[in-house]
């Protein structure tokens, strides 16, 4: 038998994250000898909690809110992505080294691929909007970029963190649009992307009109609770294509499991009625 591989996801609070469900039925499927472990740390403990996985004989970890721009000065390296977007979501210890990465921006692509396989083709050259300026939203900046998109709009309710995402990650290709017309700016795009927390199970709606959108225009929704949120029903009933952001956790989630356990995980419509009831219990 293989030797016992242990994963785990580091936050706090930790006990809302579906990551340890999600990997569980993957190392069950897969008949891997190995645990993912939810891992509540509190903030002064997490330089001892990061530097513990490796006394531990962790294979790495997941890092969710509120560290992953603190791990950043905990780790050993960062891969190039990690680095551009400047923050770190996954672990990986090899050789008594922790190395920093970010499979945020893989995941949103990975998921718009998967929802939407021709999504390049539907996107043409219209631009893409992306709303909100927080680590979520570096993320999809930076695959944006990387997939070549031309024009990205990006709005946030601080407008100096829009320009700041722009100037940092979009080149030439972002501009930075005040909160207040990003209803607007719908008519210019050819891909809608709500990064913010608006819209979230217990949060204010998005408040924006997809009324002026133009046919076929893409839009994606990264807050996966409730699944259908107010902006994706919006969408639906316009004629829209629609994505949720359910996949884009599991799709983030595939890279780590391939670095701390080996296979590819296989993802299934089972996978994601699996984290579905979870949110729904």
């Amino acid at each position: 038998m293989k030797a016992f591989r242990l994963a785990g996801v580091i936050g706090w609070p930790v006990s809302h994250s579906l990551s340890p469900r999600l990997h569980t039925a993957w190392l069950q499927e897969l008949g891997i000898n190995g645990a993912y472990v939810p891992l509540p740390v509190e903030p002064h403990a997490l330089p001892a909690a990061v530097a513990g996985l490796k006394a531990l004989g962790f294979a790495g970890a997941n890092v969710t809110v509120p560290y992953k721009e603190a791990v950043l000065k905990l780790v050993d390296a960062l891969d190039p992505t990690a680095r551009a977007i400047g923050a770190v979501n996954t672990l990986v210890i090899e050789s008594g080294r922790i190395e920093g990465r970010n499979t945020d921006a893989f995941g949103f692509i990975e998921n718009l691929k998967a929802s939407l396989p021709d999504w390049r083709m539907k996107l043409g050259n219209r631009a893409a909007l992306v709303l909100g300026a927080g680590g979520a939203a570096r993320a999809v900046v930076y695959a944006l970029t990387l997939s070549g998109i031309s024009r990205i709009l990006i709005s946030n309710r601080s407008g100096e963190r829009a320009v700041a995402l722009a100037v940092d990650l979009g080149g030439s290709a972002a501009l930075a649009i005040p909160w207040g017309e990003r209803s607007e700016a719908v008519r210019e795009a050819g891909l809608i992307v709500n990064t913010t927390s608006l819209g979230m199970r217990g949060q204010p709606a998005l408040g924006i009109h997809l009324d002026a959108a133009a046919p076929g225009t893409i839009v994606y929704d990264l807050v996966y609770n409730p699944r259908e949120t107010q902006l994706l029903h919006t969408a639906r009933k316009h004629g829209l294509p629609a994505v949720d952001g359910l996949g884009m956790l599991i799709h983030q989630a595939r890279a780590g499991f391939m670095a701390w356990f080996g296979p590819e995980p296989p993802v299934t419509r089972e996978t994601y009625r699996l984290l579905a009831a979870a949110l729904e219990g």
